[in-house]
């Protein structure tokens, strides 16, 4: 399985008709060989999504199994996630979009946040899927994992594109966000909430003195912060709209480099495939991202 994946990365379209023939491997014995073939999956997905179309029902058996080995969960969450971009109404089937929603209440960090990345692609290859679930999404905007509160972040400002107005009955819980520790969080949180203000919702509770850029050093907040207040303006807020902010082409081009930037790796303890700083005499496997160092 291990050669495998490496033929799979060096060429992952030339797997697409024999993919099928690998799920038999999601259910082996040894769960080193179902992890293994879980990332063979976010491997094609990624590049080529249609090609996992047909092996949905297993990868959401994996997800769905809640004995299952959380990274192998983690994986096969992450491969749906990246078909949902394309074929959103073949992943977002309720039956799925609980087993994503639910397990944000009790999985382990690394399943988590692989999740709330299935979630946001989600969200962006159609977000009708979820503006019924805003509240329930919001609920876990405060999760102590920044990938998690990130993504989630996201998929409300993506589901805020189409349908602003969803996000009032939550803007307390985004507004919060404000004041999150990581940037790309904050900058998310005022990107929802400048298209809620946009949208008139009456009920809206938030003001221009709570979305001050005065002291934002980072652009991909301060941009947000000035999308927000300009829903003030007595000029028209869509006058001053720039074109990368509050729309989802812009987010699907710009989450994956936001998430590089937040991975990114800080120091020689850190996972060199997902950043996570590591002790110095730790597992042989990244208790994030389940590759091995």
């Amino acid at each position: 399985m291990h050669a495998l994946r490496r033929l799979v990365e060096e060429q992952p379209r030339e797997f697409e008709p024999i993919l099928d023939e690998f799920t038999a491997f999601l259910t082996d014995d040894e769960r080193s060989i179902r992890l293994t073939t879980a990332k063979l999956f976010v491997t094609v997905a990624e590049v080529d999504p249609d090609a996992v179309v047909s092996s949905i029902p297993e990868l959401a058996a994996r997800l769905a199994d809640e004995e299952e080995f959380y990274y192998v969960r983690a994986r096969s969450a992450e491969a749906l996630g990246y078909v949902a971009l394309e074929r959103p109404r073949e992943v977002g089937s309720p039956g799925v979009l609980a087993d994503l929603r639910i397990g944000l209440s009790f999985d382990e960090p690394e399943v988590k946040e692989k999740l709330a990345k299935a979630l946001e692609y989600v969200a962006l290859g159609d977000p009708d899927r979820l503006r019924h679930q805003v509240s329930n999404l919001a609920e876990h905007l405060a999760d102590e994992n920044e990938l998690v509160r990130y993504h989630l972040c996201t998929t409300l400002v993506v589901i805020g594109c189409e349908y602003p107005a969803k996000l009032a009955d939550v803007s307390d819980a985004i507004a919060a966000r404000l004041a999150d520790e990581n940037p790309y969080v904050r900058g998310r949180a005022a990107e929802a909430l400048g298209l809620l203000l946009r949208s008139g919702p009456d009920d809206a509770t938030v003001s221009a003195d709570d979305m001050s850029d005065a002291d934002e050093e980072e652009s991909f907040v301060a941009d947000r912060l000035r999308f927000a207040r300009n829903a003030f303006a007595e000029e028209s807020p869509e006058a001053l709209r720039p074109d990368e902010i509050g729309t989802i082409d812009a987010i699907r081009g710009t989450t994956d480099e936001v998430v590089t930037e937040i991975t990114s790796p800080g120091g020689d303890g850190d996972c060199p495939h997902c950043g996570l700083s590591l002790p110095e005499n730790g597992p042989p496997m990244c208790p994030r991202c389940g590759a091995p160092y």
